[in-house]
């Protein structure tokens, strides 16, 4: 299928590009990887005036350390997040989502800012965001507060089915994930045997001493509208000794008393079943 007709235009830096999604009034679309935004404008689902391509900002695209942490530039692609060693070291979770996403065209032209601000439920990045307590930076007109830059912590980021904190006319600019290196942790899903999105993932950072859980970070994307924290695991974890029992405790609790999607593939028990079997998974991998 053949979109409609729109204007092309290639922003230079970030600047630019807010002056453009400014001077569009709202009828523009940011342009990085594309792997959510054309097939939706194939269908005719979005019809942007504008399109405003940022793929070659090159502030954007820079994986880089960040006090003990690394910031991750929204451009950066799957595939370059995956095989960075910088990423795999202080945010392996994050490696580990971006690595198992679609096929490896998918993964050679997406971008994780792209897959954030776009917040598809089934999307790999958001659990493991939640998981890694990281922050999502964006930058907007100046008239939104903050000079147009704000941070915004992942647990608030991801709103609703297709929904963000983001505002009108802001960007996503980066990812910033603090240091994962002393937790164990694992990202486990069950992927769409098409679409290759998670009909379940499981994403878990644990912190031990002397084999009891300090602190724990469990959360699911897939079965529900949005990616969301797993409190209820996390609390049956927290001070308990890390044995198989107590694994397989706290992770029977997964998704109960949540909301989840339901579909022609996999129902709302089918969902919360997976939800059981994959956060079990994820403890025990991370957990060694």
């Amino acid at each position: 299928m053949i979109p409609a007709t729109f204007t092309y235009r290639r922003a230079a830096s970030v600047d630019e590009a807010l002056r453009m999604l400014a001077d569009s009034g709202g009828d523009a679309r940011l342009l990085a990887g594309g792997h959510s935004l054309l097939p939706a404008m194939k269908l005719r689902l979005d019809r942007p005036g504008t399109m405003i391509d940022i793929s070659r900002i090159d502030e954007l695209a820079a994986i880089e350390e960040s006090g003990s942490g690394v910031r991750i530039g929204a451009a950066a692609t799957h595939d370059r997040i995956a095989s960075c060693d910088l990423v795999g070291t202080r945010a392996p979770l994050v490696a580990a989502a971006a690595g198992v996403i679609g096929d490896v065209q998918v993964r050679n032209k997406g971008t994780i800012g792209g897959s954030v601000a776009h917040a598809d439920p089934a999307a790999d990045y958001p659990a493991a965001l939640l998981a890694s307590d990281a922050v999502i930076h964006v930058r907007g007109p100046a008239s939104s507060g903050g000079g147009g830059s704000r941070q915004i912590a992942a647990a608030d980021f991801f709103v609703d089915l297709y929904t963000t904190a983001l505002e009108d006319g802001e960007i996503v600019t980066a990812v910033e994930v603090p240091d994962q290196g002393g937790a164990g942790s694992s990202y486990q899903k069950f992927p769409h045997p098409a679409s290759r999105f998670a009909v379940c993932g499981a994403a878990v950072s644990v912190a031990t001493d002397g084999g009891r859980c300090t602190r724990a970070r469990v959360a699911l994307n897939g079965v529900a509208a949005a990616a969301f924290r797993d409190s209820g695991v996390e609390a049956a974890l927290e001070g308990a000794t890390l044995d198989a029992g107590a694994v397989q405790a706290a992770a029977a609790k997964a998704a109960d008393g949540r909301e989840l999607l339901s579909d022609l593939f996999a129902d709302e028990d089918y969902r919360r079943h997976l939800a059981k079997v994959f956060v079990r998974r994820a403890l025990t991998a991370a957990t060694g």
